[in-house]
């Protein structure tokens, strides 16, 4: 077979989570079309793939917003736009071309894209959950075994098994509480990552015997037949017991990886991907990066500030395109230009 034509493509951009999907919007708003990557087959990044169901508390103007719906309203809002989208795949390479100005974007899928800017919003970058390491756990899967929550409602009057002591095992166990028939969380140490709120909500429901508490590792699971009845913990003091369940809801958190991003020779800080502040170029012109992916001094990551960063990239982009092209600040409330690529005006 002969290789693919290359698409012809103004934006690339990598990674389909909010600050990949409001990078879309900010380039629409400028005329820019762009192109939209990701490894996952859903829009959605962390937010869809790990806590689709977990309350934001932080988002202008949403004093609370669920994470899968903070990802439909972003698609809503970019639908103007008509990116054309390129899921379930990788970008495996990225090179520069001979003119120096664009780039040969490839991916897993074989697809190759000849595009004027690059623009990285792949958060942590590729994450698999680490795994409860217990004999005959990896058959239960996506059955009894869970590292994410997708339908809380499911879970509503079951025995629910905790594992981890960060922000998300602590959330779905102050969540479940009083809805499960029993909530246990098992943590290896007195000591927690999570919110400091968050951990003195928990300490007032075990107080009130709404939830249980244990210091201790699992050492062990038991099946009737391939069914989980009960999970084995070994605790600080050494002895152990046997904890009931029906499901188990693994949060010992994620094993981020650059990938292939790291082999781009751009700078790297600690893992992340040095930028400017002005329009969070990288070290390579024409190759931005927005969210979790990038770092720079005071850098926060917040999904808020990432939507900050996402607007300062589109005005860079757009210099990087169009350098001769005079930029002026437009407002979607008055602009004619906007508001006809918005769709809300003849």
């Amino acid at each position: 077979m002969s290789d693919p034509s290359p698409i012809l493509a103004e934006a690339v951009v990598v990674g389909a989570g909010p600050c990949g999907l409001f990078q879309v919007f900010e380039l629409g708003l400028l005329g820019i079309k762009a192109h939209l990557v990701d490894s996952l087959q859903v829009p959605g990044g962390q937010c869809a793939e790990l806590y689709p169901e977990k309350p934001i508390y932080d988002i202008p103007a949403l004093p609370i917003c669920g994470a899968q719906e903070l990802v439909d309203r972003l698609m809503q809002q970019i639908q103007p736009f008509n990116a054309e989208w390129h899921l379930g795949e990788e970008v495996t390479g990225l090179q520069r071309q001979s003119d120096g100005r664009r780039f040969v974007v490839t991916t897993s899928a074989g697809t190759v894209f000849d595009a004027g800017a690059v623009i990285i919003a792949g958060g942590v970058g590729s994450f698999q959950p680490r795994r409860l390491v217990a004999e005959g756990a990896a058959g239960l899967e996506g059955r009894q075994v869970h590292y994410r929550v997708r339908n809380a409602a499911q879970y509503h009057g079951k025995r629910l098994l905790i594992l981890g002591g960060g922000d998300s095992a602590l959330d779905w166990a102050i969540e479940f509480a009083g809805k499960a028939a029993a909530v246990t969380l098992v943590h290896r140490r007195a000591e927690f990552r999570a919110a400091p709120a968050s951990v003195a909500r928990m300490r007032a429901l075990e107080a009130a015997g709404q939830l249980a508490f244990h210091e201790g590792l699992v050492i062990g699971i038991d099946l009737e037949g391939e069914a989980l009845t009960g999970v084995r913990i070994k605790a600080a003091d050494g002895t152990e017991m046997t904890i009931a369940c029906d499901h188990v809801l693994a949060f010992y958190g994620l094993h981020p990886k650059l990938g292939p991003i790291a082999e781009w020779g751009l700078a790297l800080e600690k893992k992340a991907l040095t930028v400017d502040t002005e329009k969070f170029q990288t070290s390579e012109p024409g190759i931005f990066a927005v969210g979790d992916i990038n770092t720079y001094p005071g850098k926060k990551k917040l999904i808020l500030s990432g939507f900050h960063e996402a607007a300062l990239a589109a005005f860079g982009v757009q210099a990087w395109l169009y350098p001769e092209k005079k930029q002026f600040l437009q407002y979607t409330t008055t602009s004619p230009a906007m508001q006809k690529r918005l769709g809300v005006s003849g």
